[in-house]
């Protein structure tokens, strides 16, 4: 006598509180690490709050694209689960959904890898585009070069060994610049956000800078956000996209963009070297076979796959976000 297996029920109390709570823990953070107490507080609260609600429909549509996708081709898949983290970053880790079956060819691990980051794009574009439009131009401060980053390796071993050499006597400490107190966050701009910018704004003159819509940071990182989904290691989306493409080879792509984000962290920013510790120790290079390998990659799935690889070097940017001086 077999006993038939009973698909885990979603827990909407679970999903709804999480969401609400990463509503909570969003909007709490971006007032306090990007608008500070400079602002009346109405204008606080409406621009956490859109910030919140723009960043929370990029992520929840990305998530929804998987849902949406694995349930058509009879996949057991979770709603989305939000991950709040208050004074973290946004506020966030993002979203998450459960796979809870077997993939059952490369088509459909296609359509189910590509869905979310295509879906979030789908979201967050219009929204930049809007936000770019109740912008306003300011003057700026000339931004200096992000190679070699002051916070890559490089930079930092370089102040570790004149930190060393100072305390030993073997050289007078340096003279620290004056400090101004001027200090702000500045966002780099991959392809496409560049290319939104100049078709809402046009070319910006020499010495201007674009002060946001707090719904701008929220595509902003939703591209970001994109950006890590898309490369092409293991079982993240890229993952699905690289193994359907190229199977068991694409293990040697995961490595190759290892190596990338290796060179990113000794000459850009340590940041990025969490996310290669994240892509090698706890996602791998390998990934889970299909059920039905022999079916073969139709012509339309390694189009979208080429849009979605597209869509990652129009995200890339070397230093996503630092803090400038001057």
């Amino acid at each position: 006598m077999e006993s038939a297996q009973v698909r885990p029920a979603n827990r909407l109390w679970l999903h709804l509180l999480l969401f609400v709570l990463t509503a909570g823990t969003t909007s709490f953070t971006f007032d306090h690490a990007f608008l500070g107490t400079a602002l009346p507080w109405d204008e606080r609260l409406t621009g956490a709050l859109a910030f919140s609600a723009a960043l929370l429909a990029i992520l929840g549509s990305h998530e929804m694209g998987h849902y949406v996708l694995a349930r058509v081709h009879g996949v057991d898949a979770s709603l989305p689960y939000f991950i709040p983290v208050p004074y973290l970053g946004v506020g966030t880790l993002g979203a998450v959904i459960r796979i809870r079956g077997r993939i059952p060819d490369k088509n459909a691990l296609v359509d189910i890898g590509a869905a979310g980051p295509l879906a979030g794009l789908a979201v967050a574009l219009p929204i930049i585009a809007w936000g770019l439009a109740h912008s306003t131009v300011v003057d700026s401060p000339p931004v200096p070069s992000p190679f070699p980053g002051d916070e890559s390796l490089w930079s930092l071993g370089k102040d570790l060994l004149l930190w060393v050499q100072v305390k030993l006597g073997h050289l007078p400490p340096p003279s620290e610049p004056p400090f101004t107190g001027h200090m702000q966050w500045v966002f780099s701009d991959g392809l496409l956000m560049k290319g939104l910018q100049w078709l809402v704004l046009g070319p910006l003159p020499e010495g201007k800078d674009v002060m946001v819509h707090p719904v701008v940071i929220a595509g902003w990182f939703g591209l970001l956000v994109t950006l890590l989904n898309l490369i092409p290691v293991g079982q993240f989306d890229g993952g699905h996209l690289a193994f359907a493409l190229w199977g068991r080879h694409a293990r040697w792509v995961g490595k190759a963009m290892a190596l990338v984000l290796l060179f990113l962290t000794l000459f850009y920013t340590v940041t990025w070297g969490v996310w290669l510790l994240v892509a090698t120790k706890l996602v791998g290079f390998g990934h889970p076979e299909v059920t039905q390998p022999a079916e073969p990659l139709g012509l339309g799935r390694k189009l979208v796959c080429a849009v979605c690889f597209l869509a990652l070097a129009g995200c890339a940017m070397p230093v996503p976000i630092r803090m400038v001086i001057w």
